[in-house]
């Protein structure tokens, strides 16, 4: 059996609503963005408050869609960083306080892909098969993330990321 934060599941079960779904679907919707996601995603990058911020969102697995976890406003990373599963996947849109060596201080909005280690060989399939089709459907592109384990996130590991993305910060 597969722990799932909503109860026990049969992993092999996992497969089969991936492979249904897969017959009507691109492989890279595996899971449906509803339109109510795509609007949060939107307000929170047009929020006023400039202080870090998170959008968590995990896959509704028995209706394979993706859906609203959790907004963490005004935030240290240490508390974004805590509230993420063990082993379970989520992915993340994120507004982070931006300190350039210039003296200028931005907010860019960006992705973090986070799939722990510990996660089921099942979940982290379903999570990486609606990654980039999430962040298309949301508009963030660019600057997305892949993180395994909850303890490297930090500001020195988002500004490190930051700095080297392809696109500027």
């Amino acid at each position: 059996m597969l722990r799932l934060d909503s109860g026990q599941v049969d992993g092999s079960l996992i497969f089969q609503l991936v492979l249904q779904q897969s017959s009507s679907c691109t492989v890279d919707n595996t899971c449906d963005v509803p339109a109510d996601v795509i609007e949060a995603v939107k307000a929170f990058r047009f929020r006023k408050s400039k202080t870090n911020a998170a959008l968590i969102l995990k896959i509704d697995v028995p209706h394979l869609k993706v859906v609203i976890d959790e907004l963490l406003e005004d935030s240290s990373i240490e508390d974004i960083s805590d509230a993420l599963p063990d082993t379970t996947p989520r992915f993340l849109v994120m507004s982070f306080e931006l300190r350039h060596k210039d003296g200028r201080v931005s907010y860019p909005l960006f992705g973090v892909y986070y799939n722990p280690a510990a996660a089921s060989t099942a979940n982290r399939m379903l999570y990486a098969s609606t990654k980039n089709y999430l962040y298309q459907q949301t508009d963030i592109s660019g600057k997305v993330f892949d993180l395994t384990d909850s303890e490297d996130l930090t500001e020195e590991w988002l500004v490190e990321q930051l700095e080297n993305s392809k696109t500027r910060p």
